[in-house]
């Protein structure tokens, strides 16, 4: 059986307007949630989040088919699809019904959060419309607007080590070998993602990463990492640093894009995003050659 070790990582990316939701008339608005006295943070969800990796992977597409009929008609993966084919099975779980049966479901064994914003939503919105094509036609349109925001933004990514690779469903279990592959190009991925929306290409990669691979699978830096006034706040991550985690953590940082650059690489002793990326890398092929 193989050790029980989780990796997690924390980043701050920089975005916008990247995840819009049900618009109001010809309002597009941003998906957004609400806390202490009303202040609103705009988000991208972890299902965008998953669609833009499963997208920029370069494995291959799990097949999908259509079940039921109607408004009652569902896509899911074709019954016959595994996850020792499709790495999208194996990092995010499936769900197959089956006529006559529980059918067949294994649970993701990488997940996300929601990439929530860490500057609140003021308000601001675009004005759009189509007058340089109506022009041609002497046509007039009807303006329409669209919520804009631009922040920094924050995910958690938490993965299953022992458990990528093998599914008790189907009775698969893949060699060290392909698993350590697979975790490697899914942080392969997560160093250069990006998300096209509304003709803009929106660049996710890090600026600022933290995490390692550990011995618990607690998604430790989630909701700790903060910045404010251009400052990531150094307190709240160094009070969760404790004697079983300290040095299992590993922090990239992009040099001058905070205004604490140099305290952050002195206190937690932050390499650059591409060196910090490779060492975790590192951590996790050891870990599977060790199993």
């Amino acid at each position: 059986m193989m050790e029980n070790k989780g990796l997690t990582v924390t980043i701050i990316f920089e975005a916008e307007s990247a995840n819009y939701g049900e618009s109001l008339g010809n309002v597009a608005s941003l998906k957004k949630i609400t806390r202490g006295k009303g202040e609103q943070y705009t988000y991208i969800s972890r299902q965008a989040l998953r669609y833009n990796i499963v997208e920029q992977l370069g494995e291959p597409l799990t097949p999908v088919k259509g079940e039921g009929s109607g408004d009652k008609k569902v896509m899911q993966f074709k019954a016959e699809t595994t996850i020792a084919e499709y790495p999208e099975l194996d990092f995010f779980g499936y769900l197959k019904t089956q006529k006559g049966s529980n059918g067949k479901k294994r649970s993701a064994k990488v997940r996300l959060s929601n990439a929530i914003s860490l500057d609140t939503f003021k308000n601001d919105t675009d004005f759009l419309t189509n007058k340089g094509l109506a022009d041609r036609d002497n046509e007039s349109m009807n303006l329409a607007q669209a919520e804009i925001h631009r922040s920094y933004y924050r995910y958690t990514l938490t993965i299953d080590l022992d458990q990528i690779g093998i599914d008790v469903v189907d009775g698969i279990e893949l060699d060290n070998t392909e698993k350590n592959r697979r975790v490697d190009k899914l942080l392969g991925t997560i160093e250069y993602l990006y998300r096209d929306i509304r003709g803009r290409r929106e660049d996710l990669k890090p600026l600022f990463i933290i995490g390692g691979v550990y011995d618990v699978k607690n998604p430790i830096f989630q909701n700790v990492v903060n910045v404010e006034e251009g400052i990531i706040q150094l307190n709240p991550i160094k009070s969760v640093l404790s004697k079983r985690v300290i040095d299992d953590t590993i922090c990239g940082i992009v040099d001058d894009e905070f205004k604490n650059t140099e305290e952050i690489k002195n206190e937690l002793f932050a390499v650059n995003i591409a060196e910090s990326l490779e060492n975790i890398r590192k951590k996790v092929a050891e870990y599977y050659e060790s199993n």
